[in-house]
Protein backbone atom coordinates (compact mmCIF):
# COMPACT_ATOMS: atom_id res chain seq x y z
CA UNK A 1 0.00 0.00 0.00
CA UNK A 2 1.40 3.23 -0.95
CA UNK A 3 1.55 6.00 1.38
CA UNK A 4 -1.17 8.72 1.08
CA UNK A 5 -0.53 12.04 -0.06
CA UNK A 6 -1.06 15.18 1.85
CA UNK A 7 -4.08 16.19 0.03
CA UNK A 8 -6.23 13.16 0.17
CA UNK A 9 -5.14 13.35 4.56
CA UNK A 10 -6.36 17.23 3.90
CA UNK A 11 -9.25 16.25 2.16
CA UNK A 12 -10.56 13.37 4.41
CA UNK A 13 -9.47 15.36 7.43
CA UNK A 14 -11.96 18.27 6.72
CA UNK A 15 -14.95 16.10 5.59
CA UNK A 16 -14.91 14.42 8.86
CA UNK A 17 -13.41 17.20 11.00
CA UNK A 18 -13.77 20.45 8.94
CA UNK A 19 -16.71 21.98 11.42
CA UNK A 20 -15.03 25.42 13.46
CA UNK A 21 -15.54 25.42 17.05
CA UNK A 22 -17.42 28.84 16.08
CA UNK A 23 -20.04 26.59 14.20
CA UNK A 24 -20.37 24.37 16.68
CA UNK A 25 -21.37 26.94 19.29
CA UNK A 26 -23.90 28.10 16.99
CA UNK A 27 -22.01 31.52 16.01
CA UNK A 28 -22.61 32.96 12.51
CA UNK A 29 -19.02 34.66 12.39
CA UNK A 30 -18.89 37.36 10.78
CA UNK A 31 -16.86 40.89 11.20
CA UNK A 32 -19.61 42.74 13.47
CA UNK A 33 -19.41 43.08 16.93
CA UNK A 34 -21.67 40.63 18.25
CA UNK A 35 -19.92 37.64 16.56
CA UNK A 36 -16.74 38.56 17.46
CA UNK A 37 -17.49 39.14 20.86
CA UNK A 38 -18.90 35.48 21.21
CA UNK A 39 -16.45 33.69 19.35
CA UNK A 40 -14.05 35.87 22.45
CA UNK A 41 -16.27 34.16 24.58
CA UNK A 42 -15.88 30.77 22.73
CA UNK A 43 -11.88 31.31 23.43
CA UNK A 44 -11.97 32.07 26.76
CA UNK A 45 -14.12 28.94 27.71
CA UNK A 46 -12.29 26.60 25.69
CA UNK A 47 -8.80 27.79 26.90
CA UNK A 48 -9.38 26.01 30.09
CA UNK A 49 -8.56 22.54 31.30
CA UNK A 50 -12.12 21.40 30.40
CA UNK A 51 -13.23 19.33 27.10
CA UNK A 52 -14.06 21.26 24.19
CA UNK A 53 -17.92 19.97 24.02
CA UNK A 54 -18.21 21.01 27.53
CA UNK A 55 -16.83 24.60 26.42
CA UNK A 56 -19.00 24.70 23.56
CA UNK A 57 -21.89 23.47 25.25
CA UNK A 58 -21.19 26.10 28.12
CA UNK A 59 -21.07 29.59 25.28
CA UNK A 60 -24.40 27.95 24.01
CA UNK A 61 -26.04 28.63 27.27
CA UNK A 62 -24.59 31.59 28.03
CA UNK A 63 -25.63 33.02 24.64
CA UNK A 64 -29.02 31.13 25.36
CA UNK A 65 -29.56 33.40 28.07
CA UNK A 66 -29.08 36.71 26.88
CA UNK A 67 -25.94 36.93 26.86
CA UNK A 68 -24.76 37.48 23.20
CA UNK A 69 -22.96 40.72 23.96
CA UNK A 70 -20.73 42.58 25.71
CA UNK A 71 -23.29 44.57 27.70
CA UNK A 72 -25.52 41.99 28.03
CA UNK A 73 -22.78 40.14 29.66
CA UNK A 74 -21.59 43.00 31.96
CA UNK A 75 -25.17 43.61 33.11
CA UNK A 76 -25.94 40.15 33.93
CA UNK A 77 -25.35 38.95 37.73
CA UNK A 78 -22.76 36.81 38.35
CA UNK A 79 -25.41 34.05 39.46
CA UNK A 80 -26.45 34.29 36.05
CA UNK A 81 -23.70 33.60 34.50
CA UNK A 82 -22.69 30.92 37.20
CA UNK A 83 -26.25 29.19 36.12
CA UNK A 84 -25.94 29.35 32.58
CA UNK A 85 -22.33 28.19 32.76
CA UNK A 86 -23.55 24.87 35.15
CA UNK A 87 -26.30 24.23 32.72
CA UNK A 88 -23.67 24.00 30.04
CA UNK A 89 -21.78 21.81 32.48
CA UNK A 90 -19.05 24.01 32.87
CA UNK A 91 -18.92 23.50 36.65
CA UNK A 92 -15.14 23.41 37.47
CA UNK A 93 -14.54 26.52 36.65
CA UNK A 94 -17.74 28.14 36.78
CA UNK A 95 -17.31 30.62 39.45
CA UNK A 96 -14.42 32.17 38.81
CA UNK A 97 -14.83 32.12 34.80
CA UNK A 98 -18.51 34.21 36.18
CA UNK A 99 -16.27 36.69 37.49
CA UNK A 100 -14.02 36.88 34.99
CA UNK A 101 -16.68 37.21 32.07
CA UNK A 102 -18.18 39.97 33.66
CA UNK A 103 -14.41 41.62 33.85
CA UNK A 104 -14.01 41.01 30.13
CA UNK A 105 -16.94 42.47 28.87
CA UNK A 106 -16.12 45.23 31.30
CA UNK A 107 -12.62 46.44 29.53
CA UNK A 108 -14.27 45.24 26.16
CA UNK A 109 -16.89 47.65 26.87
CA UNK A 110 -14.43 50.63 28.17
CA UNK A 111 -11.63 49.71 25.63
CA UNK A 112 -13.48 48.96 22.45
CA UNK A 113 -17.08 50.26 22.68
CA UNK A 114 -18.48 46.39 22.94
CA UNK A 115 -16.84 46.08 19.45
CA UNK A 116 -13.48 44.12 18.44
CA UNK A 117 -12.58 45.49 15.22
CA UNK A 118 -11.44 48.60 17.65
CA UNK A 119 -9.22 45.88 19.09
CA UNK A 120 -7.87 44.89 15.19
CA UNK A 121 -7.60 48.58 14.17
CA UNK A 122 -5.76 49.09 17.29
CA UNK A 123 -3.09 46.72 16.82
CA UNK A 124 -2.65 47.98 12.89
CA UNK A 125 -3.08 44.83 11.08
CA UNK A 126 -0.18 43.69 13.33
CA UNK A 127 -1.02 39.86 14.29
CA UNK A 128 1.63 39.75 17.20
CA UNK A 129 -0.27 43.21 18.52
CA UNK A 130 -3.48 41.75 18.01
CA UNK A 131 -2.65 38.66 20.29
CA UNK A 132 -1.06 41.01 22.90
CA UNK A 133 -4.21 42.76 22.86
CA UNK A 134 -6.42 40.09 23.45
CA UNK A 135 -4.34 38.68 26.36
CA UNK A 136 -5.13 42.03 28.27
CA UNK A 137 -8.93 40.79 28.40
CA UNK A 138 -9.60 38.96 31.80
CA UNK A 139 -9.12 35.19 31.13
CA UNK A 140 -7.51 35.38 27.83
CA UNK A 141 -4.44 34.07 27.87
CA UNK A 142 -2.09 32.71 25.25
CA UNK A 143 -4.05 29.70 24.44
CA UNK A 144 -6.99 31.48 24.26
CA UNK A 145 -5.70 34.14 22.02
CA UNK A 146 -4.46 31.55 19.83
CA UNK A 147 -8.09 30.14 20.03
CA UNK A 148 -9.31 32.97 18.69
CA UNK A 149 -6.84 34.01 15.89
CA UNK A 150 -7.24 30.58 14.42
CA UNK A 151 -11.11 31.47 14.37
CA UNK A 152 -10.82 34.77 13.40
CA UNK A 153 -8.28 34.54 10.17
CA UNK A 154 -11.57 33.55 8.39
CA UNK A 155 -13.37 37.10 8.27
CA UNK A 156 -9.76 39.09 9.30
CA UNK A 157 -7.43 38.05 6.52
CA UNK A 158 -4.65 39.70 7.68
CA UNK A 159 -4.28 37.14 10.24
CA UNK A 160 -3.93 34.28 8.02
CA UNK A 161 -2.53 31.67 8.15
CA UNK A 162 -2.88 31.40 11.53
CA UNK A 163 -1.66 27.92 12.22
CA UNK A 164 -0.12 28.18 15.97
CA UNK A 165 1.84 25.18 17.55
CA UNK A 166 -1.43 23.66 18.80
CA UNK A 167 -2.47 22.99 15.04
CA UNK A 168 1.08 22.03 14.26
CA UNK A 169 1.26 19.30 16.57
CA UNK A 170 -1.91 18.00 15.10
CA UNK A 171 -0.40 17.89 11.80
CA UNK A 172 2.55 16.21 12.75
CA UNK A 173 0.55 12.97 13.92
CA UNK A 174 -1.47 12.83 10.31
CA UNK A 175 2.00 12.94 9.18
CA UNK A 176 0.93 16.39 7.16
CA UNK A 177 3.90 18.93 6.85
CA UNK A 178 4.43 21.13 10.20
CA UNK A 179 4.40 23.96 7.91
CA UNK A 180 1.62 27.08 8.35
CA UNK A 181 2.51 28.28 4.80
CA UNK A 182 2.99 24.31 2.93
CA UNK A 183 -0.56 23.54 5.23
CA UNK A 184 -2.34 27.11 3.81
CA UNK A 185 -1.22 25.77 0.47
CA UNK A 186 -3.28 22.57 0.56
CA UNK A 187 -6.35 24.00 2.16
CA UNK A 188 -6.98 27.08 0.50
CA UNK A 189 -7.92 30.36 2.09
CA UNK A 190 -11.07 30.01 2.98
CA UNK A 191 -10.78 26.65 4.15
CA UNK A 192 -8.36 27.63 7.05
CA UNK A 193 -10.14 28.56 10.39
CA UNK A 194 -11.97 24.74 9.41
CA UNK A 195 -8.67 23.23 9.27
CA UNK A 196 -7.00 24.70 11.75
CA UNK A 197 -10.26 23.36 14.38
CA UNK A 198 -9.82 20.17 12.43
CA UNK A 199 -5.63 19.92 13.38
CA UNK A 200 -6.52 20.85 16.94
CA UNK A 201 -9.12 17.94 17.17
CA UNK A 202 -6.28 15.59 15.61
CA UNK A 203 -3.75 16.72 18.42
CA UNK A 204 -6.40 16.40 21.26
CA UNK A 205 -8.07 12.98 20.22
CA UNK A 206 -5.88 10.11 19.35
CA UNK A 207 -9.58 8.58 17.66
CA UNK A 208 -9.50 11.62 15.23
CA UNK A 209 -5.93 10.29 13.55
CA UNK A 210 -6.62 6.72 13.35
CA UNK A 211 -10.27 7.68 11.94
CA UNK A 212 -8.11 9.64 9.93
CA UNK A 213 -5.45 7.50 8.49
CA UNK A 214 -8.31 4.28 8.00
CA UNK A 215 -10.06 6.19 5.79
CA UNK A 216 -6.90 7.71 3.42
CA UNK A 217 -5.59 4.22 3.65
CA UNK A 218 -8.83 3.06 1.97
CA UNK A 219 -8.56 5.07 -0.80
CA UNK A 220 -4.86 4.52 -1.15
CA UNK A 221 -5.34 0.68 -1.26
Amino acid sequence: MSRPDSETTVRTLLDREGRTYAEQAGIRLKDTPQPLYQLLVLAHLLSARIRADTAVAAARALFGAGMRDARHMRDATWQQRVDALGEGGYRRYDERTATQLGKAAELVLDAYGGDLRRLREKAGGDVDEMRALLQEVPGIGPAGADIFLREAQGVWPEVAPYLDDKTLEGAKRLGLPADPAKLAGLAGKDQLPALAAALVRASLDKHVVDDVREVVGEKVH
